[in-house]
C-alpha cells in the first residue's frame, strides 16, 4: 500500500489539495492505472538467486510489487530470510525460484547417470553420437590409486579405446557406402549427415569410465538434494563432484544449498539392500543374471485404465463427481466411448501435448536394454525409473554396421577383454568395476509410464535413435520406409530376427509391435483415435526396440569360433 499513498499523494498535490478531495472517478482512474496487468523479469544479472527467490516468496505477505520488493533487499537480508524460513521453518519451495546453471566438464558418464538421476532438473550433455573420443579420455578412479588391479584397469580402458579408434574408419566405409553423396553436397554436409550413424555404432565399445562435459540448470531445492545424493554416493568421484558442485553453488546461493550434507539413509539403505538381494552365494547370483531373450515384460498395469482415463475427461469439463464419470463411462455403448476417445485424440497434432487425464492410468514394464541405448532412455524422466547397477553378465549387443564393416571379431574380443576385467574387479569392488564396461553391454531398468506418455510418443514420428544396435527396425527391418512414408502392404510385426547364443543355439527375437501388444489391448480406442500414425505402432517401443540389446551369455563364455561368425548369419 505504500506505493498506493504515494501515487495518491502526487496526484492530490498537482491538484492543489490534500487528495481527500479527489472524486470517485479521479480515485477510481489512480486503482486502474495501478492495477494495470505488467509482465517483466528479475534478472540474474542485476539480483542474485537468493534475493529472486525472496522477491518472490515476499508476494505471499506484502501488497508491493515484485521490484519493490527486490529494491529493498539485498544479500544479508536474504540470508536471513532464507535461514529463517527455508531452513528453520521449512518452507523449501521458496529456494525453487533460485535458479542455477552449472557446468560440469571431465567427468566419467558414469558419474554423469547419478547426476541426471534427478528429474526435476534440465540437462545437455556430451554426445557419443555426434563427438569422437581421444583415447585417453577415461577416468582411472581414486579406489585403484595404489591397488594391484589398477594396470588390469588402465590397459582394459585403452585396450576400448584402441579399439573404438580402429573401428571407425571401416564403419565410416560401410556407412559411405549405403549413403552415396547427393548431388552438390558440400563435404561439411555429406561429413555431417553420415557422421552420427557411424560414430553411433563405434561408441558401443566406449566405456563408462569414458569423461563428458555436462550443462546442468536447476532449482537450488533440487540442487540441495542432488548435492546430498552425490556426496553419499559409493563412488569416490562422485562424491567429489557433489563436494565441488557445492563449492560453486555457495557462491551464488551461500544459504540454501550450505546444509547439504550426506545422507546416512541412502547408504544404510544400500548396504541392506545389497546384502538381502545378493546373499552369501556370489556364484549362484552371477548364474542367476543370465536371462532368457524377454528384454521387455509388461509388469503390471490397470486393467481399467482407458475407463478411467475417459471418466476423468468427462469429470474435467463437466460437473460431475468422478463416481458418476466412472459409471456413465462403463455404461456407455461401445459408439460413445469410441466417440469420447476420438474427441480426447482425434485431432492430436504432431507436436500437441495430450492432457493429462491420460495420466490416470499407468504400465510398469522390466526392461533389458544396452548401455547406450539407456543413456538416452533415462532422459524420459516423466516417467520412474529404476536402473540396476551396471555390469558385463546380461549380454552385449552387437550393431549391424560394426558386422558389415569386417570388424565383428575386434569387437567380441574388446568386449570379452572387458568382461574379464570387470569380474576381477567385482570382486573387488562392484561399483568401480562398472567404469570397464562398455555401451554395448546390457543392462535392466524397470520403469512406470503414465498413457500420457505413451500416447505422446506414438504421435511422434521421429525416431529416437539411429539404430545402430541389432535388433534394430531401421538397419534389419524389411519393411522400411523412407523418413515420412508410410508401409501400404507389410508391418514390422512380419519380421523375425534371429541371434546366435553363446553357445551356438539360436532364437527368434518378437518384433516390436509384439511388444505394444499390451498397449493395445488396454487401450484400443485411444490408439484408435491417433490420427497421427507412426512409422510403427508406437515410437516409444520402436525406441525400445532400436536400443534393445540382445540377451545372452556374457561375452566370457563366448568362443573365438563363434566370434568369427561371418555376416552372412547376421539378421537381414
Amino acid at each position: 500500500m505504500a506505493g498506493f499513498y504515494y501515487e495518491l499523494g502526487k496526484f492530490g498535490g498537482k491538484c492543489g489539495g490534500t487528495g481527500l478531495e479527489l472524486t470517485c472517478k479521479a480515485f477510481s482512474s489512480i486503482v486502474r492505472s495501478m492495477s494495470k496487468r505488467q509482465v517483466y523479469l528479475l534478472s540474474p544479472k542485476e539480483l542474485s538467486p537468493e534475493t529472486i527467490a525472496v522477491a518472490f516468496a515476499k508476494t505471499s505477505r506484502s501488497p508491493e510489487s515484485f521490484r519493490e520488493i527486490a529494491a529493498e533487499l539485498n544479500e544479508e537480508s536474504s540470508a536471513k530470510f532464507h535461514e529463517r524460513w527455508v531452513v528453520g521453518y521449512g518452507h523449501a519451495s521458496v529456494a525453487e525460484h533460485a535458479v542455477l546453471h552449472i557446468a560440469i566438464e571431465n567427468v566419467s558418464r558414469l558419474a554423469v547417470e547419478c547426476i541426471e538421476s534427478n528429474r526435476l532438473a534440465s540437462y545437455t550433455e556430451k554426445s557419443t553420437r555426434y563427438q569422437k573420443w581421444d583415447a585417453d579420455s577415461f577416468i582411472i578412479p581414486s579406489e585403484l590409486d595404489d591397488h594391484p588391479l589398477r594396470d588390469t584397469f588402465i590397459r582394459t580402458c585403452k585396450l576400448l579405446f584402441g579399439a573404438y579408434a580402429q573401428s571407425l574408419s571401416p564403419v565410416r566405409a560401410t556407412v559411405e557406402g549405403q549413403n552415396p553423396r547427393r548431388e552438390n553436397e558440400s563435404d561439411e554436409a555429406y561429413n555431417r549427415r553420415i557422421r552420427s550413424q557411424y560414430v553411433d555404432s563405434c561408441r558401443f565399445l566406449l566405456p563408462a569410465a569414458s569423461l563428458a562435459n555436462l550443462g546442468m540448470t536447476v532449482n537450488a531445492r533440487v540442487l540441495e538434494h542432488a548435492i546430498s545424493k552425490m556426496l553419499s554416493h559409493p563412488l569416490a568421484e562422485v562424491r567429489e563432484i557433489g563436494e565441488e558442485v557445492k563449492g560453486a553453488a555457495l557462491a551464488e546461493i551461500p544459504t540454501l544449498v550450505k546444509y547439504a550434507t550426506p545422507l546416512p539413509y541412502l547408504t544404510e539403505i544400500s548396504a541392506a539392500f545389497y546384502h538381502i538381494a545378493h546373499g552369501e552365494n556370489k556364484e549362484k547370483n552371477k548364474k542367476n543374471s543370465v536371462v532368457k531373450p524377454e528384454w521387455c515384460q509388461l509388469i503390471d498395469f490397470d486393467p481399467d485404465g482407458e475407463t478411467k482415463v475417459l471418466a476423468a475427461a468427462l469429470y474435467r469439463f463437466g460437473e460431475m463427481p468422478y463416481t458418476r464419470a466412472l459409471e456413465t463411462v462403463r455404461s456407455a455403448p461401445e459408439s460413445e466411448r469410441d466417440r469420447l476417445a476420438e474427441s480426447l485424440l482425434g485431432h492430436l497434432g504432431e507436436h500437441d501435448t495430450p492432457l493429462r487425464e491420460l495420466e490416470y492410468t499407468t504400465y510398469t514394464f522390466d526392461l533389458i536394454l544396452d548401455q547406450g541405448g539407456y543413456a538416452e532412455f533415462k532422459r524420459h524422466r516423466m516417467m520412474t525409473q529404476t536402473p540396476q547397477r551396471l555390469t558385463t553378465r546380461l549380454g552385449v549387443a552387437l550393431p549391424r554396421q560394426i558386422v558389415e564393416a569386417g570388424f565383428e571379431v575386434p569387437y567380441r574380443s574388446a568386449m570379452e577383454t572387458a568382461a574379464e576385467a570387470y569380474e576381477k574387479l567385482a570382486d573387488w569392488n562392484p561399483h568401480v568395476a562398472s567404469y570397464v564396461v562398455p555401451n554395448g553391454f546390457n543392462r535392466r531398468v524397470l520403469f512406470t509410464m503414465h498413457e500420457v506418455h505413451n500416447v505422446h510418443n506414438a504421435a511422434y514420428k521421429r525416431p529416437s535413435r539411429s539404430g545402430a544396435s541389432t535388433p534394430c527396425w531401421q538397419n534389419t527391418c524389411a519393411c522400411r520406409k523412407k523418413p515420412g512414408r508410410r508401409s501400404k502392404r507389410k508391418t514390422c510385426k512380419e519380421t523375425e530376427l534371429s541371434h546366435r547364443r553363446g553357445d551356438g543355439s539360436s532364437y527368434k527375437l518378437p518384433a516390436a509391435d509384439s511388444m505394444f501388444i499390451p498397449i493395445k489391448a488396454q487401450i484400443p480406442r485411444t490408439m484408435r483415435a491417433l490420427k497421427t500414425r507412426p512409422r510403427m505402432p508406437n515410437t516409444f517401443f520402436a525406441f525400445l526396440w532400436a536400443t534393445a540389446a540382445i540377451p545372452s551369455p556374457s561375452p566370457t563364455r563366448a568362443t573365438r569360433a563363434e566370434a568369427q561368425v561371418s555376416a552372412e548369419s547376421t539378421p537381414a
